[in-house]
């Protein structure tokens, strides 16, 4: 399937003064399917390892960072001649790797030469332990799930995405219904590309709904993994009370939800391990529509919203008919 992040990828391959690419995002939305096709589009072999379950990769960089070392380990697990310029070394999964993301640091200042790619979850990325951040020394670009014109052509409706971007209103308005209708079960099917294939494939909303299910499912079962236990309670109850929220007409946040009696100082770490996890966004108030818009920020005032309204159906346990 088409993702409009593609053009950043080929952007990235050329541009001077190039950095190990970091592609981050939530759990499956799409990390290791887009530098894989990339990979096949622009490069003539990829060196991919997923770093979660290669026993021979688990140890790459403990021993050191002589890159040239390193270089030919990644050649040999992955069977593949690594030429700079035409390989594209992928690492899935950095976050499992110890060490891994303090590499990049070295294939920067040692091996520029050669195109690095990794992928991994935000929630894993951030919250890695007894590891620091490679700051200045990576490319970052974020992914996110699909969009509306990326779910129309997933569909293979193109000729509907060009009309939509020439905005010629008369012929958009022609085709109204037809809009409504794709819209409608993009709010349903979200832009998660597995839950959007699987919509695609089978037109079934009853095995969409599955899918979007076993995401919700897996996102919790990482929540338990990274953070500790205590911690875990709070994000849940964060995480649980997001249909609640936004069904109200309030116009902010209240901790009440999540918690009877709930104050800012009990959730505010749980709020920041959903945002930096790319989990929810958060939507601050603003006292006055003015420029810059950071100015005349309320920080008391914001409100979460899920990363995709599929996601946030299937947690609300909206039937497809609504």
């Amino acid at each position: 399937m088409y993702r409009n992040v593609i053009t950043q990828l080929k952007q990235w391959k050329n541009k001077e003064n190039r950095k190990p690419l970091v592609l981050a995002g939530a759990r499956q939305v799409g990390k290791t399917f887009m530098l894989t096709e990339f990979g096949k589009q622009e490069f003539e072999n990829v060196a991919y390892i997923n770093c979660d379950d290669n026993d021979m990769a688990k140890d790459l960089f403990l021993q050191d960072y002589d890159m040239q070392r390193i270089i030919l380990a990644i050649g040999a697990i992955t069977r593949q001649n690594i030429v700079p310029g035409k390989t594209l070394i992928v690492l899935d999964e950095i976050q499992e790797l110890r060490r891994g993301l303090t590499a990049l640091k070295y294939f920067y200042e040692k091996a520029p030469q050669y195109h690095v790619a990794v992928a991994g979850s935000l929630l894993g990325i951030t919250m890695h332990q007894g590891e620091s951040f490679p700051v200045g020394k990576v490319d970052i670009l974020n992914i996110y799930p699909m969009t509306f014109d990326e779910f129309i052509l997933a569909k293979g409706r193109e000729q509907m995405v060009e009309i939509l971007k020439s905005k010629d209103w008369n012929t958009i308005k022609l085709l109204r219904s037809e809009y409504i209708k794709l819209l409608r079960e993009y709010y349903f099917v979200g832009g998660m590309p597995e839950a959007v294939k699987t919509f695609v494939d089978t037109n079934d909303s009853l095995k969409v709904r599955e899918v979007q299910n076993n995401i919700l499912f897996t996102y919790q079962k990482d929540i338990s993994k990274h953070v500790p236990t205590s911690e875990a309670n709070r994000i849940n109850m964060v995480w649980q009370s997001m249909p609640s929220q936004l069904v109200k007409e309030n116009k902010k946040f209240i901790y009440g939800v999540a918690k009877p009696g709930g104050r800012a100082k009990d959730f505010e770490t749980a709020i920041q391990w959903l945002m930096d996890a790319g989990l929810v966004y958060k939507a601050e108030r603003v006292t006055e529509p003015k420029m810059p818009l950071k100015f005349y920020v309320d920080i008391s005032s914001f409100k979460l919203f899920l990363l995709d309204c599929g996601l946030l159906g299937a947690m609300s346990e909206i039937p497809a008919e609504k």
